[in-house]
C-alpha cells in the first residue's frame, strides 16, 4: 500500500435509501458495503459523508443538495431504484440534476443484466449537480460491487466493464480531485492527456 499523503483528498456522500433500515426495522448493509468498496478501490484519502434515510423523495432530494453543498465530489446512493411505488430515488435525483449522464444507467443495466433478467426492472440515473456527480446504485451489496467494478468471467477476467472506470475522468471534467484507483480491483480510464504523471 503506498502513502496515500500524496494523493488529492476526496469527500464522497454515500446514501442508503430504505424505509425499513432507517426505521431499524432490519440493519443496513448499503452504507457499509458502499465504504469498503470505495476505501478498498481508491488510494487517495477519504471523508464519508454517510446518511441513512428513508424513500420520501423531497427528502432523498434535500439530502443530496446538502452533500453537495458540503463539498462531496462523488455522492453514491443505494435503493429505491426499482418499479415499487416507494422507489422515488431516480426522480428525487433527476428533480435536482444540471446534467443527466445517461450512460451510467444503460452500462448498469447492462453489468446486471449479466445476472438476473429482471435488471430491466431498475430505474437508476446518474447526474451532475455542480461540481459532484451523485450515482444511484442497486440496493443489494453484491450488485453494488458488480455495478462498480464490472461482471467477471470464471477466469477472472472482466465480462463487462464496471462503471466506476469512468468515474475519475468524470469528476475530472467537472472540476473535482483527481482520483487514482488499485488498478487490480478497477482501473481508472483516462484519455493519455488526461494523465497526471506517477509520483
Amino acid at each position: 500500500m503506498s502513502d496515500n499523503t500524496s494523493f488529492d483528498s476526496v469527500r464522497i456522500g454515500i446514501v442508503s435509501i430504505s424505509d425499513r433500515a432507517s426505521s431499524g426495522v432490519y440493519e443496513d448493509k448499503g452504507l457499509p458495503a458502499l465504504q469498503d468498496w470505495l476505501t478498498r478501490v481508491l488510494k487517495n484519502p477519504i471523508h464519508f459523508e454517510p446518511r441513512l434515510i428513508p424513500d420520501e423523495q423531497a427528502l432523498i432530494s434535500q439530502t443530496l443538495i446538502e452533500l453537495v453543498d458540503a463539498g462531496c465530489s462523488l455522492v453514491l446512493t443505494t435503493g429505491g431504484t426499482g418499479p415499487a411505488q416507494r422507489d422515488v430515488t431516480p426522480e428525487a435525483t433527476l428533480a435536482v440534476a444540471h446534467k443527466e449522464m445517461p450512460g451510467f444507467g444503460e452500462q448498469m443495466r447492462q453489468i446486471s443484466l449479466a445476472f438476473v433478467p429482471t435488471a430491466i426492472l431498475s430505474r437508476q440515473v446518474a447526474v451532475v449537480r455542480d461540481r459532484s456527480l451523485i450515482i444511484n446504485l442497486p440496493g443489494q451489496p453484491k450488485a453494488i460491487a458488480e455495478t462498480l467494478e464490472g461482471a467477471r468471467n470464471p477466469d477472472g477476467s472482466v465480462r463487462v466493464g464496471g462503471i466506476f472506470a469512468a468515474v475519475p475522468y468524470c469528476i475530472d471534467l467537472i472540476g473535482g480531485p483527481y482520483l487514482e484507483t488499485h488498478d487490480e480491483i478497477c482501473k481508472a480510464f483516462r484519455p493519455k492527456s488526461a494523465i497526471r504523471p506517477a509520483r
